[in-house]
């Protein structure tokens, strides 16, 4: 890469895109890592952005095939830059930046090994909803109910343990309940960065697990307008899912807005038989716009999720097609995100202020509404970028939450309530010449007050709570490549999570697992101590990788019978206990020089976890081995990046249960597809079949809340898959 820089009205950055043959490259993306300016090179590999911060700012340059290059460049007030860059061709794996981790830096940048998946790619591979998309990822999987309920589980841990982060804000929507998936919409979804164990230190109480951290769609390049619609259908539940978005930009005003409707009626198990009410109808709306100057730049997003499903339940007549029949849920979700960046000639400001209304209804019958809960959050979070001291980088910054949840149904599972935090932290980065060294610190402080109701002693009733928690956290972390091709890292991280509304005060029948739940007002913070270490090992034609992880965790909040019934449920109690979980991920990627158009992965993961009282802790996946083989390669100059995939998925017995839990035995799964883009003038469509479940497998997830009910998975499902863009 090379420039020149001479003065001009504005700050702008322009240049030519070559391959290693000299040749120019068009269609290359050029974005800007802090702001949301891109563009794309023309015919005569030509690009220019304008309007750029001032500063040091991040350039990406991303093409099908070609390595993703990124170049870091100081830009001073009415400066323009002329570079000349040159792209390689792909040869073993691409590095994103990652905009979850603490110094927005690439992975190879970075200290804390964190995984990105294209979401588009996955969807591909013909995920019904989004967190079965993300259970690809080695380490990661899913506690589902049919196919429309669906929770993460980060190397074993789930619900409040692990935190999700959409449009940059933090995502609030009575997350901790059994009967409750993500709550978002796949379209819109551009990818997703997967933190893997505590990331307190920059997110707070209940990222003591891991973050799952969305990234929004981007924005159209700059000066252009981009239509697309995109429908896909699914055999096995007559599913459609149909998409319209609409984008247009400028240099400096961007907008985009985006509908969405998802329908399913109730799937079918291998042996033929439907599940009843395990439909669901789900329409999504989402809008943003962003301003950008050469000192600020702002991005306004709003989503709204209205999502109508069914509960399974034995002895439901099934009657009518696709709407849901009672007991359902009716779930509103209003996501509000308004992020500012202020930039200075050494460093840079940045807010977010995020708003989540969450309405949540569950329905008995037509005019019977049992649940009826309302949950308001405001968030925020600012963070000062320091100028550079030396070869330190340091952020300093707080976030905060104020939450305020209230009923309105018949029924209560949880109090009113309300919750307001406060966090502070710093950490700083020290780059050597093949070495980083990261460390940091915060300081947490939660308040919660929970509201009388009813007959003290009865069922349904609530005591007065006001409760403080507080947490000091730390961390460091240390990468260093120990030779050209092995690169290692090691970090050492505290977290913690303070105890959920319903792990404090539950008192009452929760119907999705027909168990008399009862609260600890006694409960302390959970806190944890986790290690990592991980080596990468990346040659021209051969990744390798291993993954290890040792997690200990004091006073974990469990549930566990205490052998009495009220009307006839079983009484379970919240309780406290020290735990531990450990285990790993690790894989290859085969790609030969002489057949480099074939992509081979395989990986292999496990998890263990146990209470002190060498008791099985619940919800701990079994081991998986994933492998994916798949083919690229261009047909002709108008019929490019298609692709046949072959996926064999192994998972291995799961003897190490809970008390309330059942064993689970072996199965393999087979999936399997093809797809490729179409170029026609000015439009392209991309269109994919695939096949989940191709031999039609009879087998039951040990994560599956149907489990207990001896229900089976989904039987084989064929995907078809049509987008079309102008």
């Amino acid at each position: 890469m090379g420039f020149t820089a001479m003065g001009l009205a504005q700050n702008s950055i322009s240049g030519v895109i070559k391959n290693e043959n000299n040749e120019v490259l068009s269609n290359v993306e050029v974005l800007v890592s802090d702001a949301a300016i891109q563009t794309k090179s023309n015919e005569n590999g030509l690009f220019e952005l304008k309007n750029l911060p001032i500063g040091k700012i991040t350039l990406i340059f991303k093409k099908e095939n070609f390595e993703i290059k990124s170049e870091e460049i100081a830009i001073g007030k009415q400066e323009q830059k002329i570079m000349v860059v040159v792209l390689e061709e792909e040869a073993h794996h691409i590095d994103e930046i990652l905009v979850s981790s603490i110094f927005n830096k690439t992975q190879n940048e970075n200290v804390v090994k964190i995984d990105h998946i294209n979401l588009k790619n996955i969807q591909n591979e013909g995920a019904i909803n989004l967190s079965d998309a993300i259970a690809t990822n080695p380490g990661v999987n899913v506690v589902s109910t049919g196919v429309s309920i669906g929770k993460p589980v980060i190397r074993g841990l789930s619900g409040n343990r692990v935190l999700t982060y959409t449009q940059g804000i933090r995502l609030e929507n009575q997350q901790f309940g059994e009967e409750h998936g993500l709550g978002l919409n796949a379209n819109g979804q551009e990818s997703v960065e997967i933190i893997k164990g505590p990331a307190s230190l920059l997110y707070g109480s209940d990222a003591m697990g891991g973050v799952l951290f969305f990234n929004p769609e981007k924005y159209a390049a700059n000066n252009q307008t981009e239509f697309s619609v995109n429908q896909v259908v699914n055999s096995n539940t007559q599913g459609s899912n149909s998409s319209v978005t609409l984008k247009t930009s400028e240099d400096k005003f961007k907008f985009l807005v985006q509908n969405n409707y998802t329908t399913h009626a109730d799937y079918q198990t291998p042996n033929g038989e439907t599940v009843v009410n395990t439909r669901f109808i789900e329409k999504d709306f989402k809008v943003g716009t962003s301003y950008a100057t050469s000192r600020y730049v702002a991005d306004f997003r709003y989503n709204y999720n209205d999502l109508n499903l069914g509960l399974p339940e034995e002895d439901i007549e099934d009657a009518r097609f696709r709407t849901p029949l009672y007991p359902s849920q009716k779930i509103e979700n209003h996501l509000l995100s308004f992020n500012q960046k202020v930039f200075f000639k050494n460093s840079k400001l940045e807010a977010t202020a995020g708003y989540v209304f969450n309405n949540r209804k569950e329905l008995e019958a037509a005019d019977e509404v049992a649940l009826f809960m309302k949950l308001k959050t405001f968030n925020y979070n600012v963070r000062y970028y320091l100028p550079d001291f030396g070869k330190f980088e340091t952020i300093i910054g707080f976030q905060g939450m104020n939450q305020e949840n209230r009923n309105f149904g018949e029924e209560r599972l949880i109090p009113n309530a309300k919750i307001s935090d406060i966090g502070f932290f710093g950490t700083s980065q020290y780059k050597m010449e093949k070495s980083l060294l990261q460390f940091g610190v915060r300081y947490d402080f939660r308040i919660v007050n929970i509201h009388e109701f009813g007959e003290i002693g009865t069922e349904g009733s609530f005591q007065k709570l006001d409760k403080n928690f507080e947490s000091i956290n730390a961390s460091v972390g240390f990468k260093t490549e120990i030779t050209e091709k092995i690169t290692s890292r090691i970090n050492i991280a505290t977290g913690f999570r303070a105890p959920n509304l319903s792990e404090l005060s539950s008192n009452g029948v929760h119907e999705g697992s027909n168990r008399y739940e009862i609260g600890n007002p006694n409960l302390k913070n959970e806190q944890n101590f986790q290690v990592d270490l991980n080596v990468d090992y990346n040659a021209e034609h051969f990744d390798f990788f291993a993954n290890g992880f040792y997690n200990s965790i004091n006073n974990y909040i469990f549930i566990a019978p205490n052998g009495n019934t009220i009307d006839d449920n079983f009484v379970y109690d919240y309780l406290q206990n020290n735990a531990a979980l450990f285990g790993g991920e690790t894989g290859i990627h085969l790609h030969l020089h002489e057949i480099d158009w074939l992509h081979m992965t395989s990986s292999y993961e496990m998890v263990i976890g146990k209470l002190d009282n060498k008791m099985n802790l619940p919800l701990i996946p079994a081991n998986q081995w994933k492998n994916n083989f798949r083919a690229n390669f261009n047909v002709s100059k108008n019929i490019k990046n298609s692709f046949v995939f072959l996926q064999a998925n192994y998972t291995f017995n799961q003897n190490n249960v809970s008390e309330f839990e059942t064993k689970t035995g072996n199965y393999l799964l087979l999936s399997s597809g093809i797809g490729t883009d179409i170029e026609l003038k000015k439009s392209n469509f991309n269109v994919y079949l695939t096949a989940t479940n191709l031999l039609n497998k009879e087998y039951i997830a040990h994560l599956s809340r149907l489990k207990a009910d001896g229900i089976y998975n989904m039987g084989r499902n064929i995907v078809l898959g049509v987008n079309f863009k102008l």
